[in-house]
């Protein structure tokens, strides 16, 4: 069969949701069950993929539902806690003390706390700790998602102690082929890879330093009362400078430390730099800018699951600000030690349950419910229970109300995620084509030719949108875009660095990475709305990361294939 026609079906189950989710703005329940048949069918008619590896990979994509599912319990169930705790309505006192402009609200908790979550945890737990604590302080549900998904760009590369490139490029390589490679012209797979490492945080400062400006400008045009780009744009000052806050510290230790510590370090140090000039009042400009009052939001803005703090609140005895924070301290600190420490991560890890060769296709997963974020997460509620001297019923409340909003997301990923590891393991089949991932990849090379470079990152990017990780994807497409840098004869290094920087953006549309924010806030059935709005960041990433590379192979010189 033709490489079109191969990518052509490859890219079925992605138009179909396209369409069913953008064009008919279906609700995700309605469509995934429909992309996931069509993906099912694809691979064994097309593909001729087994009946029973498709049943497997399935199987296998239910048990990383389930993990992700505990991911999601335990972030509302903590955010639910604190709520009837009363600490919620102290954060969001506090935040309204360092600005009551939403803009410097949403640069301070998603970019730079949501930077710092990634970096510890990874795996899509900043917006599920973000975007909930966005709506605690008032924020519209739909708008907490955004920003929530606009997170996942520029720290992910680097996130959970610097997995992507650590586990996705690092084994996403024939590491054996291209090490004797090196070592014939006196190099070394470690310099290699730090190499990319480097130039992966340099891509990213450059690019990502816009984004808290990209946020600042898309929640005042999608969500102010005067739909204003402008309203944005005017605390451009403010949010490039929190942005250049994170990104030169980010870089700088891409560059001399390497991959684990880049989005903490860069976080750590904007953290506290970017409050102090709020509280200074630096850069901002003078007129707060706010919502609409809440009763003239959309009903498609809000949620009938959603946080509602202030009756539980004003009965509850007011609690310091610094008591009210712990709870979330201690997460980040417990995420740090255990992805830091070799033994507290031996020791969240000794309770595994393993799933080994399913269904005798060499298909396996293993979950780990304490060294997952949800167990961190359940730990640190039953501490705030103590620590904030709850009663047995709110905690019992707080169960009830993160269980009901876990449940409507469970429906959504039941299709979603099976349907993802289909593709991905639709490269076993009897038909001789590579993955679909794979297939479409190779036609978008074969039709670009030297300026490939500039669709690299797009690629990545596609491999997270299907797969919805930015690791999964630098396992799926390095060994790729090493072979298409090597036939063009540029450096595949910095091939590699565009695909893991695309994959890093790819995150921002998806599919169950937003089913997954919107169920932390309870946010159902608009899904589409949400990727309509953050695929405008993910283009200007891939594009951006793509010209960067264009400039450094074509007018820069990088073109040591080994470089």
């Amino acid at each position: 069969m033709d490489i079109s026609i191969q990518a052509l079906f490859a890219a079925l189950p992605i138009f179909i949701a396209a369409i069913l989710l953008i064009g008919f703005r279906l609700p995700a329940k309605k469509a995934m069950p429909v992309v996931y048949v069509a993906t099912a069918l694809v691979a064994y008619f097309v593909w001729q993929v087994s009946f029973n590896r498709v049943l497997a990979s399935t199987i296998q994509g239910l048990l990383i539902t389930v993990a992700v599912l505990w991911i999601i319990f335990g972030a509302i169930l903590l955010l639910n806690t604190l709520k009837h705790s009363g600490a919620i309505a102290v954060i969001r006192q506090g935040f309204n003390n360092v600005s009551p402009d939403r803009r410097v609200q949403v640069i301070i908790i998603a970019w730079l706390f949501g930077s710092f979550i990634e970096g510890a945890s990874g795996f899509g737990t900043p917006a599920a700790i973000a975007a909930p604590l966005l709506v605690a302080i008032g924020f519209p549900a739909m708008a907490a998602v955004m920003v929530g998904m606009m997170i996942q760009s520029t720290p992910v590369s680097f996130g959970a102690v610097g997995t992507p490139i650590l586990i996705g490029v690092n084994k996403g390589l024939d590491s054996q082929t291209i090490s004797a490679q090196l070592q014939a012209v006196g190099s070394n797979w470690e310099s290699y890879l730090q190499i990319i490492t480097s130039e992966v945080a340099i891509i990213h400062a450059i690019t990502g330093t816009l984004i808290p400006l990209f946020m600042t400008i898309m929640l005042t045009r999608f969500f102010g009362q005067n739909k204003s780009w402008t309203e944005g744009l005017s605390i451009a000052p403010f949010a490039i400078f929190a942005g250049l806050c994170f990104t030169i510290p980010y870089a700088l230790t891409g560059v001399f430390l390497g991959a684990e510590f880049p989005s903490l370090v860069g976080a750590l140090v904007g953290l506290p730099v970017v409050i102090f000039a709020a509280k200074k009042g630096f850069l901002i400009p003078k007129k707060a800018w706010d919502f609409a009052p809440k009763e003239q939001w959309p009903a498609k803005w809000v949620s009938e699951l959603e946080i509602k703090i202030d009756s539980i609140t004003s009965t509850k005895a007011p609690i310091s600000m610094t008591k009210a924070w712990i709870p979330y301290v201690l997460v980040a600190v417990i995420l740090v030690i255990t992805r830091v420490s070799d033994e507290a991560k031996a020791f969240v890890k000794s309770l595994v349950i393993p799933f080994k060769n399913i269904l005798g296709e060499g298909l396996g997963y293993t979950i780990a419910p304490l060294y997952l974020p949800g167990g961190i997460l359940v730990f640190v509620v039953l501490i705030t229970f103590f620590f904030h001297k709850m009663k047995t019923s709110e905690l019992k409340d707080a169960f009830s109300e993160s269980s009901k909003v876990m449940l409507g997301a469970g429906f959504v990923l039941v299709f979603t995620i099976p349907l993802v590891r289909i593709l991905i393991n639709s490269g076993v089949n009897t038909s001789g084509f590579d993955s679909m991932p794979i297939a479409m990849a190779n036609f978008v090379a074969t039709s670009v030719g030297d300026i490939y470079p500039l669709f690299a990152s797009m690629i990545g990017a596609l491999g997270a949108f299907i797969a919805g990780s930015n690791t999964i994807s630098n396992m799926m497409l390095s060994q790729f875009q090493f072979g298409v840098g090597n036939a063009l004869g540029v450096s595949t290094a910095l091939m590699i660095s565009l695909q893991a920087v695309g994959a890093a953006a790819g995150n921002m549309i998806a599919i169950h990475n937003v089913v997954a924010a919107s169920a932390t806030v309870g946010l159902l059935d608009q899904e589409g709305e949400t990727l309509r709005k953050t695929i405008i960041p993910t283009i200007y990433y891939c594009l951006v990361a793509g010209i960067l590379g264009l400039i450094g192979m074509y007018f820069l010189g990088i073109t040591d294939p080994l470089m």
